[in-house]
C-alpha cells in the first residue's frame, strides 16, 4: 500500500509526562507560596488595589542555568530594595518564536548545539524555575508550545502570549486555562486579560495601554480582582 502517513516524520521519541516531571521535581511550600503571593500581587497592581509599578525584567531567553541564578540574585536584591514601589518579576523565557530558522529556546535545544533534547529541557526547566522561586523570586515566561504549560505552569507568577501566537485560537484556548495572570502582545499595545473572562464579542482583544502597569481593560469593575485566578 502507499503510505500517505508521516511522509516528513524521522523518527518519534515519547517524553515524560508530566506528572513524571514533576515527581522528579515537585513543588514545596515556600516554591507555592512564593508563586501564589506574587500573583496576587502582580493581580493588585494590575487592577489599581496595588500602587507600585509591575516590572516584567530580565534577558531575552535563557540559555544556561548559571547566569539566570546570577541574574537573579542581583535581581532579588534590588526588588528588595525597591519593594514599596516596584514589584520585579524575572524574565524566565523557555521558548523562542521564531518566524526564520534559528534556536528555538532551552526547552527545544538547552544544549545549544541542535541535539533538541527537549526531555532534557523540560527537566533543566522545571528545575531552574524550582530554585528561582525557592529563593523567593517570582518568574514569568512566555507560553508558546501548548503542552509546555502542563510541565511548568504551577511555578509561573505571570505569562505571556507573544506577537506571533496573540492570533491564535490555540493560544486562546490556552490562555482560558492558565492559573496566573497573561498577557497578550498586540504590537504595539498589550491586552491583559483574566483566564476566566472570555475574548470581547467579535473574537478580537481590546487594546489598552502599552503599559503593563498602567492598562486597565474595559471589563474591569472596581474592587474586582481579576488577575488573580
Amino acid at each position: 500500500m502507499i503510505q500517505t502517513n508521516d511522509l516528513n516524520v524521522v523518527g518519534m521519541k515519547k517524553l515524560l509526562s508530566p506528572r513524571a516531571l514533576k515527581a522528579l521535581y515537585p513543588l514545596t511550600e515556600r516554591q507555592a507560596a512564593t508563586v501564589a503571593t506574587s500573583r496576587a500581587a502582580v493581580g493588585a497592581i494590575l487592577n489599581g488595589s496595588d500602587r507600585r509599578v509591575l516590572g516584567i525584567v530580565g534577558p531575552c531567553s535563557i540559555h544556561d542555568r548559571a547566569s539566570a541564578l546570577e541574574y537573579a540574585g542581583r535581581l532579588q536584591a534590588l526588588g528588595a530594595e525597591l519593594a514599596d514601589r516596584l514589584l520585579l518579576v524575572m524574565r524566565v523565557y523557555f521558548e523562542k518564536p521564531r518566524t526564520t530558522v534559528g534556536w528555538r529556546g532551552f526547552i527545544v535545544d538547552p544544549r545549544l548545539d541542535g541535539s533538541h533534547d527537549i526531555e532534557a529541557g523540560l527537566q533543566e526547566a522545571r528545575s531552574l524555575l524550582g530554585a528561582l522561586t525557592e529563593m523567593g523570586l517570582a518568574c514569568a515566561t512566555e507560553v508558546l508550545d501548548p503542552i509546555v504549560p502542563q510541565y511548568i505552569a504551577d511555578l509561573i507568577s505571570w505569562a505571556a502570549i507573544g506577537a506571533r501566537t496573540t492570533e491564535s485560537q490555540t493560544h486562546r484556548d490556552i490562555t482560558s486555562g492558565l492559573s496566573m495572570p497573561v498577557a497578550s502582545r498586540t504590537a504595539p499595545t498589550a491586552t491583559l486579560r483574566s483566564p476566566s473572562t472570555p475574548w470581547p464579542r467579535g473574537g478580537k482583544p481590546r487594546a489598552s495601554s502599552a503599559s503593563t502597569r498602567t492598562a486597565r481593560p474595559a471589563w474591569s469593575r472596581p474592587g474586582a480582582t481579576p488577575w488573580a485566578t
